[in-house]
């Protein structure tokens, strides 16, 4: 009798360690499991979208510096660049830097400045977004694969009438989300500009 009881606190007290083995066990794979999906929804999303952070005053008062935007990595993909669309791209003359800037010229297209007005094609744009009219003047033919750039704080602004011609193969995505700050989270405009005033 005395055996028979010793032998079962024997095999009691051996129960609880592979009891431990198969929660480490299972612990571990849930943990794989985790960091698997996290990947996965990682490279998912990096492959859809990007952030972006605002740097500067280039795209005041549409976009203040500070403010993360979220951009669609698959707007261009099913669907044309148009005139008013503010875009994400690989600035030419430094492809590691990232640009945000508004479409207003595309190919084929003559953009031309003159007395503080933007005409595209020889039509008045309808811009009511910008923070003052533009103090420079020319005159520019934009060839097939390019598009024409400027910022929404005309006389503060590093883009096509500073710098050139935006080839099509630099363009990152279309802006489409305000993100942060919290407060100031909204769905960016892409306006028809090509309404004359």
């Amino acid at each position: 009798m005395e055996t028979f009881q010793q032998e079962e606190q024997a095999e009691t007290e051996t129960q609880p360690p592979t009891e431990e083995k198969i929660n480490w066990g299972r612990f571990a794979l849930d943990l794989v499991e985790t960091l698997v999906l996290a990947v996965v929804l990682f490279v998912g999303i990096n492959t859809v979208s990007a952030r972006v952070r605002v740097d500067g005053t280039s795209m005041v008062p549409t976009l203040q510096d500070g403010e993360f935007v979220l951009v669609n990595k698959l707007s261009y993909r099913f669907g044309d660049v148009t005139r008013g669309d503010i875009i994400v791209f690989h600035f030419p003359l430094n492809p590691q830097e990232d640009l945000i800037k508004r479409v207003i010229g595309l190919p084929g297209d003559q953009v031309k400045i003159e007395n503080g007005q933007v005409f595209v094609n020889g039509a008045l744009l309808n811009e009511t977004y910008i923070a003052a009219p533009p103090n420079y003047a020319s005159d520019w033919q934009v060839p097939a694969d390019n598009f024409f750039v400027l910022g929404d704080n005309r006389n503060n602004s590093s883009d096509s009438h500073s710098w050139g011609l935006l080839p099509s193969d630099k363009i990152v995505g279309k802006a489409v989300l305000i993100y942060w700050p919290p407060p100031l989270w909204k769905v960016i405009q892409h306006p028809d500009i090509l309404a004359v005033q």
